[in-house]
Formats: structure tokens, sequence, C-alpha cells
């Protein structure tokens, strides 16, 4: 099972109309999730496989995305380390780790078999999935999970790492989103996105050793498999940089809508790129929307097959909760009919 427009992307294959999906595709915006809420929490969502599966194959019977993505959330890692998780609506943690704290916040060593329902949703995703239709998987980025785990996701400012922490990353999340990686993929998801939305926190030096690190320890194992997602004025340069003297094991880039993805349509390229429509001109009224997406189109559409080749279409980040329903079917149909 895949979608052939996915498949040419991930292969760098031309192709004049690209695979569409968003992050969050599956969430507030859309009707099909909030009934669902009606009935279940989040957490029944995302934990009862059967539901997982219904919540994923919404936005591909309403928006005819290309891809589907496992309903899950990155937080859930932190739970099975020992984390008193909840969400109200969004999640809150009843300790946050501190060097001190470390052996009583993190008091589980890591068993795989706590996210076993994230394999069986993904299965469970497989059998009602159109053949047509590509799945894939994800996991937050280890910088974030540290982020959130010890309180400082929302900082101004830049994170410097210390000593404490990079032993947390080395020895515990790191290990955890890699065992969690392969346990998704096992289960039948073609690609695994990255999500580091905390990873713009860290200074020059300190994004450079970590995203060494995300090479040595992730990329290089799982190569071709992972697509890397930060934001706001991330060094995306150096990802790149990074990707080609490691024999480009990284099978893509999600690019912040900050950033000009035309750069890239110049550059020879044996990765995706993917993006990135500003989410926030999702949330305007449909037909300011539509100006908004025709300079977007207008400013690709000077670029040939071959030079974007490689290239999933989606939004900067992941998708408002406020953002129209009849937004996203405009979004869909105006891409098709544009390319």
């Amino acid at each position: 099972m895949s979608n052939k427009k996915f498949f040419n992307a991930l292969e760098n294959i031309p192709q004049p109309t690209p695979p569409i999906w968003f992050m969050r595709q599956a969430g507030r915006y859309h009707s099909h999730y909030q009934n669902l809420k009606t009935k279940n929490s989040f957490v029944e969502l995302c934990k009862t496989p059967s539901l997982a599966a219904e919540t994923a194959l919404g936005p591909i019977e309403s928006f005819d995305f290309d891809v589907a993505i496992l309903f899950s959330d990155i937080l859930f890692p932190l739970e099975s380390l020992g984390m008193e998780l909840t969400y109200s609506p969004g999640p809150k943690f009843g300790n946050c780790l501190t060097e001190e704290s470390y052996k009583k916040v993190f008091k589980n060593k890591f068993d795989i078999n706590s996210l076993s329902f994230q394999g069986e949703a993904l299965q469970r995703t497989l059998e009602v999935l159109p053949e047509d239709k590509s799945l894939i998987g994800f996991v937050g980025g280890p910088c974030t999970l540290l982020a959130y785990a010890m309180g400082l996701n929302k900082i101004s400012g830049n994170l410097k790492i210390s000593d404490f922490q990079w032993g947390v990353l080395n020895d515990v999340l790191i290990p955890t989103i890699s065992e969690n990686i392969e346990m998704q993929l096992n289960a039948g998801a073609e690609l695994i996105m990255i999500f580091d939305s905390s990873a713009h926190l860290l200074g020059t030096d300190d994004f450079t050793k970590y995203i060494e690190k995300m090479f040595d320890q992730i990329f290089t194992k799982f190569s071709k498999k992972i697509g890397y997602y930060a934001k706001d004025y991330i060094d995306y340069d150096a990802i790149i940089s990074l990707n080609g003297s490691k024999g480009a094991c990284l099978a893509g880039v999600g690019i912040d809508s900050k950033e000009p993805l035309t750069k890239y349509f110049t550059q020879s390229r044996d990765y995706f790129i993917q993006g990135n429509f500003d989410e926030k001109k999702m949330l305007l009224p449909n037909d300011s929307m539509k100006i908004e997406l025709e300079k977007y189109i207008n400013g690709l559409s000077n670029f040939t097959d071959q030079q974007r080749a490689g290239w999933i279409c989606g939004l900067g980040h992941g998708i408002l909760k406020e953002t129209p329903e009849e937004n996203v079917k405009t979004f869909v149909k105006m891409i098709r009919e544009a390319f």
C-alpha cells in the first residue's frame, strides 16, 4: 500500500502534482474529530487502536489527503518513563524533571510494550485505509521531549543544555525514541516524521551538537525512513549539510513557513522537502485565503517538475484548531488544479 505521489516524492521522482498532508490533520478543527470527542476522551482516542484508526481515517475521507498519519501524541514516551501525564485539554505533568527529581520522575525503565497501542493503531489504520493512500508514523524529537519534561517548552530565548540534560538525551530520550521509531516502522508505517518543535530553543553550538547526535544515533540507523521537522528559523542548512556528509540518510526535511521554500527548488536534492504554506493564513475568510494561496502557488509555478521533485505539499506547521474546513477543501483543490 502506498500513494503513488507520496512514493515519487520520497524517491525524488519528478511529477507535476505533489502529495498533500498536514501536521495535526486529524484534530480539533475537524468535525469528524469533534464528533468522536463527544463520546471519547483524547487519551481514549489515542490508546484505543480502533478509535485511533477511525480518527486517522477522518481527514482522508473528508479532504482526500494523500497520506494518513498515526493518531497519537508525542508525550506518551515520557509517560512510559514514569511521568504522571494528564490532558485538560492540553498536557500536564504531575512533576517536572529536574536533576534532583530525576529518579522520582523517570521511575520506570522504558519498555516498548507500553506503547504497543501505537503499533496496533497503525495496523488497524492500514486495514481501513484505501489502497491508494500512504500511512506514516511520528515521534517527538528528543530535544522537544526534554523541554516538555522540564517545563521549558514555552520559554523565550536560548536554552543552554547542561551536562545533566545531555546525559538525559544520550542515555534515556534518544534510545527511547529510537525504539519507538523501530516499533512504528515494524507495524507498517512507510516513514516516520520527527516533530522537534522545541529544537529552535537551542543556541547554534548546542543545536549543531544535538543534530549530529540525531544523525549518528537515529537518522543513520533508519536510513531514508526519517523526516525531520523543526520550526522558527532553525538552521536547515546545517541539517542539509550534515545529511550530505552522512551519506544522505535523512529522507527529508519539513520547512517552516518563515523560510522560502523556493530556495530548495534551486538545489540538487536527494531528500524530500515538505511545506510550507503559512498555517495562519488558513484562518482567513475563504476568499482572502484563496488570494494568499494563489500568491504562494504563483511563486512555486515558476519551477519545473524536475526542480520541484521531492516536494510534499503542506503547511509550515500543524493546522490550527480554528481553521475552517472549507479552507482545507479549497487548499487541496487549488493545489491539485495548479500543478
